[in-house]
């Protein structure tokens, strides 16, 4: 219950106006009805009646208050005493609560469509003071102290002599401008382990890929980029540019190329189609060996860490190896390094000896030539992966368990593959060849290389003996080789014509390489029909002969590394074999 209190009487003999105590909010009907009329009780007490010149007044007291006729108050009495001998008037409480409702929100809707008058004409005026942008305004870029400036040679306007002028125009908010480097966040070409992107940007004038790195991730940074500056001068690893940094990330400028080879391989539609997959595991392993004659061992070596360059002036393509983040530098001419820090890789290209618990030796520069067996059969097969599905590669890998499935005719092509992919793969990195060696392996050679192979064994084992070691190494599995009696493999012209001048051995795999050398130097004495069946020179002689012999080229190179020390065979082996 909240009672009135009349508060004591002031010197000037006026009471002070009562006041409501113990209560903090008044009730509804209080708020309507009592600043309109003085309760009857208070009108009919001169006592506790205020008088009129200290009533109090209230904002609404204009809208609130019941008009009172001019003439009544000019007679001095208050107006409680004419409101005494009128009726009683019988004031609604809600009628008050509905005014204030009504000019509430009209005043609420006025001043709402006020602001956004002004808020739509405030850019208006802005923009039309402003002169036009010239035609390439210049990037900002923000410096590690984080303070805004352009691009060299770029021109700053003249500083406003007041707040009206036009301001300085505000930079891209899409572009991020870091020293020389500038990007779009929305324009992302990759992500990467520990929050790392790449973002297609800009450095020097030309069109670069910005791979940005967590500042935690600083270690790594230096030892990517210094990797990158010892081995970019070789045309199949991805060039470096620049490293920026600020107070966010690090930022590493690389090549701009146009796909990965995952995207070449699993796309139909890839515009680099051109390039046969001869020339891009060629150029693939270039880089590799190229890196390990500089004791770097990459060790995370996958489909989407090559990358296809775009065409130059000539339309050519290229792949480079990227991604130098887990890369390892050998130092003091150790072959092998340590794991310490973790197992690096990715699952499922990671070879069996960095998983191992019970591993005897170090991981070696072998386990990148494991990660590229595996890469070579995706390419060959198109997408198929030598050890399964993702579900089940790891575990196969450990167990040496694979199958090359796309690699199983009866072919020369198929079997040159599978023999070298059977090698990089090999659970005993011992066995693996280095990249040197992989790329000397018969299956890079092309026509010329291979008929001139033959052409100098069948030289060197001319005056060698039947008992010898190097024919003895030839000799061994003739009949698989020939399969059986290698001249009823020919056309009938050419058996016609092997005839007319000496006799050859159909079991010997010598007297076969004698044959091929003898038709390839007496080639254009041959009859017109005898050379349309062999083809012409090289590729079509040497592909007659290979696809009636397919396992000829791999035997013969076999049984002739006795003599890979010689000058004339230096060509056809690494040294060190």
């Amino acid at each position: 219950m909240v009672s009135l209190v009349r508060a004591p009487i002031s010197a000037g003999g006026l009471r002070a106006p009562r006041f409501l105590p113990g209560h903090h909010e008044m009730p509804p009907l209080v708020h309507t009805t009592m600043l309109r009329a003085p309760p009857s009780s208070l009108r009919r007490n001169p006592e506790v009646a205020s008088p009129h010149s200290s009533r109090a007044h209230s904002l609404f007291g204009e809208f609130l208050t019941p008009e009172v006729p001019q003439e009544d108050l000019a007679d001095g009495r208050p107006w409680g005493d004419h409101a005494g001998k009128e009726a009683p008037v019988e004031v609604d409480p809600s009628f008050g609560s509905w005014e204030l409702v009504v000019v509430g929100v009209a005043s609420i809707c006025w001043g709402g469509g006020l602001l956004c008058l002004l808020l739509w004409r405030a850019p208006l005026e802005r923009n039309s003071s402003q002169p036009p942008p010239a035609a390439s305004p210049p990037f900002p870029r923000t410096t590690p102290e984080g303070s805004l400036e352009l691009h060299q040679g770029a021109e700053l306007p003249a500083p406003s002599a007041s707040a009206d002028e036009a301001p300085l125009q505000s930079p891209d908010p899409e572009v991020v401008t870091v020293g020389k480097l500038s990007f779009r966040p929305q324009e992302v070409l990759g992500r990467g382990a520990g929050g790392t992107f790449v973002f297609r940007g800009h450095f020097d004038g030309r069109d670069v890929a910005v791979k940005r790195l967590l500042p935690e991730s600083v270690r790594l940074v230096d030892r990517e980029v210094q990797l990158l500056r010892e081995s970019d001068a070789h045309p199949n690893v991805v060039r470096y540019f620049c490293t920026e940094v600020d107070g966010q990330f690090h930022y590493i400028a690389l090549e701009l190329c146009s796909a990965t080879l995952q995207q070449y391989v699993e796309s139909s539609v890839f515009p680099g189609k051109g390039m046969d997959s001869l020339s891009l595991l060629t150029q693939t392993m270039s880089g590799l060996a190229h890196l390990h004659s500089l004791s770097i061992a990459h060790r995370d070596l996958k489909p989407c860490n090559i990358l296809i360059s775009a065409p130059d002036g000539q339309g050519r393509l290229r792949a480079v190896i990227s991604d130098f983040g887990l890369c390892k530098k050998l130092q003091g001419g150790h072959q092998s390094f340590s794991l310490g820090s973790g197992i690096p890789g990715t699952e499922g290209w990671i070879a069996p000896e960095m998983l191992r618990e019970d591993a005897q030796e170090s991981p070696t520069c072998g386990v990148d030539i494991f990660s590229a067996g595996c890469i070579f059969y995706y390419v060959l097969s198109h997408g198929q992966h030598p050890f399964g599905h993702s579900f089940h590669r790891q575990a196969n890998i450990l167990a040496g368990t694979y199958q090359l499935l796309r690699l199983q005719q009866d072919t020369h092509s198929h079997l040159v593959g599978r023999d070298l992919i059977e090698a990089m793969i090999s659970s005993d990195p011992r066995l693996r060849p280095s990249a040197a060696q992989v790329l000397q392996h018969p299956f890079f050679w092309g026509p010329e290389k291979q008929l001139q192979f033959f052409q100098d064994v069948s030289d060197r084992l001319e005056k060698e003996p039947a008992d010898g070691p190097l024919v003895s190494a030839l000799e061994a599995g003739s009949l698989a080789v020939g399969r059986g009696n290698w001249q009823l493999r020919l056309s009938a012209p050419l058996q016609a014509d092997l005839r007319k001048f000496r006799r050859y051995q159909g079991s010997s795999v010598r007297d076969l390489l004698r044959a091929m050398r003898n038709k390839k130097h007496h080639y254009y004495e041959l009859p017109s029909n005898v050379q349309q069946a062999l083809g012409s020179l090289p590729h079509g002689f040497v592909q007659y002969f290979l696809d009636r012999f397919p396992c000829l080229l791999l035997h013969t190179h076999r049984a002739m590394r006795l003599c890979a020390a010689e000058r004339l065979f230096q060509r056809y082996y690494c040294q060190g074999e």
